[in-house]
Formats: C-alpha cells, structure tokens, sequence
C-alpha cells in the first residue's frame, strides 16, 4: 500500500443529466463508526450509503482542520442531520496523540485509503495500449550476452532501432491481444504486456546495450522497448458518478479469463475521447436473456439486471483499464457497462 494516500473528496456531481443523483442511505446504517487500520473509504462509505460513489454530496467540512478530506485510524465518523439534510462529521480528537515530553502528530502517510490501492499498482503504473503503428517503430531485442535468447534481471541484452539518447530507461513489452469494439468493429488499441525494464549502458548507431533492472517473465528476442512513462502513480482516486451517458461494454479482461470477481481489472471500450475519467464509477448489467411466453406464445426479452461495480482507474483515447469494486453475481466478456 502506498505511503501516501489521500482520502476521497472532491465534486461528484452527475453534470450534463436532466436529474442529479441524490444520496441514498442505507436502512441499516450505524449510528456511528471508529475507523480502523485496514479500512478503506469506500468500503466505510459503502456501510452508509446505497450507492457510495455519494460520499462527497454528505461530507461535512471542518475548516478548523488543515485537511479534513484525511481519515485516520482512530477517528468517529457519525451520520448527522443539518437543516434536515443528512451529513458525515467526522471526530478527530485521536489524530494528535500527547506523549510527553513530545508531541505525535500524525500525518497524511497514515490516512486510510479511498480504495484498495495495492490491488491495481500494477495494472496502474505499467499496462499500456498501444497502436500497431507504434509496435512497429519501437526498437526490438535482437540477442542477450553470449548470444543467449532468454534473459531475466541482471542479464544484459542488445536491442536494435532509433533510440532517444534523452532517455536512460526503456520498458520491455510484448505484444497482447487486440481490441475490437464489438458492436462497430472498429480498432481501439493493441495491448502492451509488460516484461520488464531495462537501463540505457551504450549506444551505437541503431544497437543499444541495456541491463535489465526488472522483470515480470523471462524476456524473448522480439520483444519491443517503449521509454519509460514519466508520469508517477497518483495514489490519489476520487471515485464519482460520469459526467455524460454511458453506454459501453467488458471487451476484456486482464489475465485472460472470461469470468469476472471483485478486484479483477477489466477492460471497457470507452475512453478518454467519450470523456471517461479515472475515478468514474459504472454499473455492470447482465444481458436479460430471451424467454418464450407460454401464454401467448412469442419470445420477450428479460431486463437487464444490474450485477456490479467498477471503477476507473486508468484511460486511453478509446479505452479504459477497471477495477471491479462489487460483484453481485459473476461478470463476463460483453457484460453491459452504464452510469450507476
């Protein structure tokens, strides 16, 4: 679990809908709660509220604290009621802890998560979608030391292609399924498996020499290298409701297995172009299935019944990488993904 990890705060509103959603109390909610280690946010929030992505619509800001979207182990939380409105107020009195002769004052590294972070690092600092186009440029193993063709960490291996000579860290990939929108057919991106790392020890001309400082699997002649992303994992999710419609689909899912359970990571054939956004919180539905009318005698069509949770954690310009948060029943390839 990462050090530091902020709590959930921040708009949720549903924009663009003729009617926002409204925060939905559970019946059974407690009167109050002492968070403990362990704890999530959304795992608390879900022990309130019916639909948990709600958190920030309720929250009660103490502006006497420096930053009160922190929990930490130790704090009440306690469901109020201000101008007939329901509130979450949260009592700190635990966060400072008097040990004389010193003071111990706890810091943002000790706040609880807002989800289960460890689950999706992974999946969050090194999955990739990628073009046909940029498998293609992307330099290629050629051969390892002493002309071996497996390699894992420690091993130094020889790649061949226009390198950056700005860029000291390369990421080693192989290349993954292919991802089709199943309902237009179009092209949506080509899935990057990540094998490793490798650092930058020589350059000449198009031939590279790196040492490979990570692996996940033994690396091959053929694989591709990709620079390093720069961008650092934000431990930071805001889980909210979508701003627009949205109509999409399970196309895949990590791993390659067909049956989908809590905390699996999914693939959804939305992205960054329809406006999907880390921390946007979707429904999955199963299909209502066709049955015959004994009566009178034609075939209906079930309802679609809503069997999950999934929240996104990371975007791509057609696609976006989920985390499953709730599993009612079993999920699949092609279940149906909309706002919750």
């Amino acid at each position: 679990m990462k050090t530091r990890i902020l709590g959930l705060l921040g708009a949720c509103l549903l924009l663009g809908q003729a009617m926002a959603e409204e925060p939905e109390l559970r019946t059974n909610y407690p009167e109050q709660y002492t968070v403990v280690k362990g704890d999530t946010l959304w795992d608390i929030s879900n022990s309130f509220l019916n639909n948990p992505w709600m958190w920030p619509e309720i929250w009660h800001v103490n502006p006497q604290i420096s930053n009160p979207h922190l929990i930490y182990p130790g704090d009440v939380i306690r469901l109020v009621y201000f101008d007939g409105k329901p509130r979450i107020v949260v009592d700190t009195s635990n966060r400072v802890v008097k040990l004389s002769p010193e003071v111990r004052v706890l810091d943002a590294g000790e706040a609880i998560p807002t989800i289960p972070l460890d689950e999706i690092n992974n999946f969050l600092s090194r999955s990739r979608i990628v073009t046909q186009e940029e498998l293609d440029r992307a330099p290629h193993v050629v051969s390892g030391e002493a002309k071996r063709l497996v390699l894992g960490k420690g091993d130094r291996l020889y790649a061949r292609g226009q390198f950056d000579e700005e860029v000291s860290v390369y990421g080693v990939y192989r290349k993954g399924e292919t991802y089709v929108d199943p309902d237009t057919g179009e092209f949506l991106g080509i899935q990057a498996l990540d094998i490793g790392s490798g650092r930058m020890r020589a350059l000449e001309g198009e031939i590279a020499t790196l040492l490979m400082t990570r692996t996940t699997e033994e690396v091959r002649v053929g694989d591709r290298l990709l620079s390093e992303e720069t961008r650092s994992i934000d431990s930071t999710f805001f889980p909210s409701a979508p701003k627009g419609e949205v109509n999409a689909q399970i196309i895949a899912v990590e791993g390659g297995v067909t049956q989908v359970g809590k905390m699996d990571v999914v693939i959804i054939n939305r992205g960054d172009r329809e406006g999907m956004e880390v921390g946007n919180v979707l429904a999955v539905y199963k299909r209502g299935g066709k049955v015959k009318d004994r009566v009178k005698g034609d075939t209906v069509t079930l309802p679609d019944e809503r069997a999950g949770l999934v929240m996104v954690f990371r975007t791509f310009e057609k696609l976006s990488l989920g985390l499953v948060l709730e599993a009612e029943r079993p999920l699949s390839v092609r279940d149906l993904v909309r706002n919750p």
